[in-house]
């Protein structure tokens, strides 16, 4: 017999268990996806359900019977504002580690916690690096946020894995100025200004040889970066927009290259602003496979004691070199192209990390002076400044007659 209520109705099975049923906001009625074991238990899920019809919260539970991957699949294909190098990557991460695996046939609506760390576990078990494991969670979790903000499919985003998202990427070489140069100097003479603007304006691979002779200043004081460059799997080399809107930017080329620059385009770039200003041996745009052949990256970088150093390292020598600069996080942000205030925190906290250890050497060393009454590594201050001191310790100026502190 059905316990009638103000919400949904109530029975007992023949079983012994009890059933739960309502009617949904589209006019259906529907059994509780599970029994109970007890009345109560039964009323109180009702109960629930009606909150969340109420509040706008409730799903209609076959709409959760999508499996994963089919709506992964929708979600990338659908997805505006995607760069086809990003689209790319994306579908090579579903298509090798969710699609095949258990997780990429489950229905979202199943979809758990516990299952989402026991697919992340299972990758790093099957030899997957930590950063592919990474990328692959956070693409995840951002379909399934789709999912439960704007589609409406889950209540709920089970990747709440602490850490999944996290990858400890090896630390970078970081290159000085003398460095650059060197590179520079041991490439053939056509990419040697790639190298020097890459470094000293903080350029991506694909923002670099994007650039047209149009780009530049006629002084090449400045340069505009509105496009880049991408190789794409079945469709080759096209031009496709910055990684983000911060992408565009205008850049001060340093000085002490502007000249490299423009020798670069007498003997290199024909007039015409929409000239390349880099390309292969035979004038065609410059892809990342002709330059490696005709470089010999690695080799070169071996033969200069620089071995495993990437190209991409030059931008990020370059991003170092200008946070410590002392230019505020807001202006990093803009030279680097980065619209997400942690990578300039990254290079800041680097140089602040580098600050710190100077100052521990520092403080090493003044501990290891003897300090009498009138000695030290400094002396005092005076209204009009720090005065030093002598090789005795003594204070190298007396003729002020006023000590400040």
């Amino acid at each position: 017999m059905a316990g009638k209520r103000g919400f949904g109705s109530v029975r007992k099975l023949p079983s012994g268990r009890w059933q739960a049923r309502y009617r949904g906001p589209d006019g259906q009625m529907r059994p509780a996806p599970r029994t109970f074991e007890t009345k109560k238990s039964a009323e109180q899920w009702l109960s629930t359900t009606e909150v969340q019809i109420l509040q706008g919260d409730w799903i209609a539970p076959e709409r959760g019977k999508i499996p994963v991957k089919t709506y992964m699949e929708r979600w990338i294909a659908q997805r505006p504002g995607l760069r086809p190098k990003t689209t790319q990557l994306y579908e090579w991460l579903l298509r090798a580690h969710i699609a095949p695996t258990e997780l990429g046939g489950t229905a979202l609506g199943k979809l758990t916690t516990p299952m989402v760390r026991q697919w992340r576990a299972g990758r790093i078990e099957a030899g997957v690096s930590e950063i592919a494991t990474a990328k692959a969670y956070r693409l995840l979790r951002a379909a399934l946020n789709t999912a439960v903000d704007e589609d409406k499919i889950i209540p709920r985003n089970p990747c709440r894995v602490r850490g999944a998202d996290k990858e400890n990427s090896p630390e970078r070489p970081v290159l000085t100025v003398s460095q650059v140069f060197r590179i520079a100097g041991a490439v053939p003479e056509r990419y040697r200004v790639l190298v020097l603007l890459s470094a000293f304006c903080s350029l991506r691979w694909g923002e670099a040889s994007a650039l047209l002779r149009g780009d530049f200043s006629d002084d090449a004081s400045s340069v505009r970066i509105t496009k880049a460059l991408v190789e794409v799997s079945g469709k080759g080399l096209i031009v496709a927009g910055p990684k983000s809107r911060a992408g565009i930017r205008t850049l001060t080329v340093p000085e002490a290259i502007r000249r490299d620059v423009l020798e670069h385009f007498d003997a290199y770039v024909p007039g015409s602003p929409v000239s390349y200003v880099f390309t292969g041996l035979r004038g065609n745009p410059l892809r990342r496979s002709n330059f490696d052949q005709n470089v010999q990256w690695n080799k070169t970088m071996a033969r200069l004691g620089l071995a495993g150093v990437h190209f991409h390292d030059l931008r990020h020598a370059g991003n170092l070199w200008a946070s410590k600069s002392g230019m505020s996080t807001r202006d990093l942000m803009a030279r680097m192209g980065h619209d997400d205030m942690r990578a300039a925190l990254i290079y800041q906290r680097a140089t602040d990390d580098a600050q710190r250890r100077i100052a521990d050497d520092l403080s090493r060393m003044g501990t290891a002076v003897p300090r009498g009454s009138n000695r030290g590594v400094v002396a005092r201050v005076w209204h009009s400044g720090i005065v030093g001191c002598d090789r005795t310790g003594n204070p190298a100026l007396r003729r002020w007659s006023k000590w400040r502190g």
